[in-house]
């Protein structure tokens, strides 16, 4: 009886080290996005937005003549110091959730898996709406991150709940 003890141990460390990677994993990736997102918003303060537009394309080899060129440098010429400060605020302020997210992931805390789950599936129909107007390789693997990391959100605090509820009722 001790050694079965010792084996199912061993698997529910197993189980708990695969989960802590996969959740630090993504907390990486959040805090990818805050760090982005804070760049993007103190470069603001000094750079303006029209030259940030015209590099950005210049860099994905699009013509200022393209339809989504013309809709970037439409709102780059748009943001005058007012709005600039409004969208500064905004950006710090997704920045400061996407750290908290990352924090929380990093050491496990069930409400940062929530909120993963939450805020992740918020942008899946926004995603599919994309990739369904213009398929590319980047939209399709933001998309299939994305469902990844909800389901797996989905299964940590949904399915796997459920799971052993089940499974302690039935002993």
């Amino acid at each position: 009886m001790h050694a079965g003890s010792n084996t199912e141990l061993v698997v529910m460390r197993a189980g708990h080290h695969r989960r802590l990677h996969a959740l630090r994993t993504v907390a990486l990736m959040e805090f990818a996005k805050g760090l982005a997102a804070l760049a993007a918003a103190i470069s603001l303060y000094w750079v303006d937005p029209s030259d940030v537009v015209d590099a950005f394309l210049e860099f994905l080899h699009i013509s200022p003549d393209h339809h989504f060129a013309q809709m970037l440098l439409r709102s780059a010429d748009f943001l005058g110091n007012a709005s600039m400060w409004w969208v500064i605020l905004v950006a710090c302020i997704y920045s400061g959730l996407r750290f908290a997210e990352a924090v929380g992931l990093w050491r496990a805390r069930p409400w940062a898996e929530w909120l993963a789950l939450v805020s992740g599936a918020m942008y899946i129909p926004f995603e599919v709406v994309k990739l369904a107007h213009r398929v590319s390789l980047l939209h399709a693997g933001i998309l299939l991150i994305n469902v990844a990391v909800v389901a797996y959100m989905f299964y940590l605090r949904i399915y796997l709940p459920r799971l052993q509820k089940f499974v302690a009722h039935v002993r």
